[in-house]
């Protein structure tokens, strides 16, 4: 049996100054969102949260250059249907790749695994000209159907359903009359679960803080994703921080929420593969 040694006060406290250093950025963005903007060259810098939170956010959202709110919406809009449109097709493409038998497979995997190591900056002026083509500039279906599905997920997906899923009891649902689509929804589903759960955190992550892509697709400034209202935030001569600080905390609030809300599901998969290993 493995010996489990047990954590000395150097371990904890080089986990608890870890965490500090991890959570004080977070946490300071909030103290200078309740603030005025004078607070970044105060020497000590403030480290209370001020009583100016409410007339910030007030002056963000009547903002005219950043038009904020819809920013949230269409990132929203955006990462949310990106999100589910990954998770669904590449459990979809993973169980067919592990579990299923068909001419080419493997071919057809390495083409998928091939497209992972093309940067994303080869692709945005081909790719911005086929929006053009299809006159989806400065529309939301530019930003969303090219990240419909993705190489990572189809690859993470083939890895752990290789695993998670027994060919014994797919073969038995095939016995009892299941379809493919039947065993993929009933058996196949729930057995992803914890890494579809991964995979949708880091793929919304990933979406709502996409910079680039947008940038180049959505040239109207009354039509923005939340990090195209953060820039429009920072431009300019004159920079106000107080609303700069709020916008990017307003803009991280949902990343945190769905950290919280899969944060269950994930160490679930995480203790899961261990115990497996």
């Amino acid at each position: 049996m493995t010996r489990l040694w047990s954590a000395g006060r150097l371990t904890y406290l080089a986990l608890a100054v870890t965490a500090l250093m991890s959570i004080f950025p977070i946490y300071w963005m909030f103290v200078v969102a309740s603030r005025t903007s004078d607070a970044m060259g105060q020497v000590p810098p403030p480290v209370t949260p001020g009583g100016n939170l409410g007339a910030n956010i007030a002056r963000l959202f009547a903002n005219t250059d950043a038009y904020f709110l819809t920013g949230l919406i269409n990132s929203a809009i955006v990462a949310g249907t990106v999100t589910v449109s990954v998770v669904f097709f590449s459990t979809l493409a993973g169980f067919a790749f592990a579990k299923l038998r068909f001419r080419g497979r493997n071919a057809l995997l390495l083409v998928i695994v091939a497209t992972m190591m093309v940067p994303t900056q080869l692709g945005v002026i081909p790719l911005y000209l086929l929006m053009t083509k299809l006159n989806w500039n400065d529309r939301l279906p530019a930003v969303i159907v090219p990240a419909l599905v993705t190489g990572f997920g189809v690859f993470m997906m083939r890895q752990y359903a290789g695993q998670a899923v027994s060919t014994e009891l797919i073969e038995a649902a095939r016995m009892d009359g299941c379809n493919t689509a039947r065993i993929y929804w009933n058996v196949v589903l729930p057995a992803l679960r914890p890494a579809a759960a991964v995979l949708g955190l880091l793929t919304f992550m990933t979406t709502w803080n996409d910079f680039l892509w947008p940038y180049a697709v959505l040239n109207d400034p009354e039509n923005p994703t939340v990090q195209l209202s953060l820039r429009a935030l920072s431009d300019g001569y004159y920079q106000d921080m107080s609303q700069v600080f709020t916008g990017t905390a307003i803009a991280t609030l949902p990343l945190l929420l769905v950290f919280v809300a899969f944060g269950r599901q994930i160490i679930g998969g995480i203790m899961e593969g261990a115990v497996k290993a």
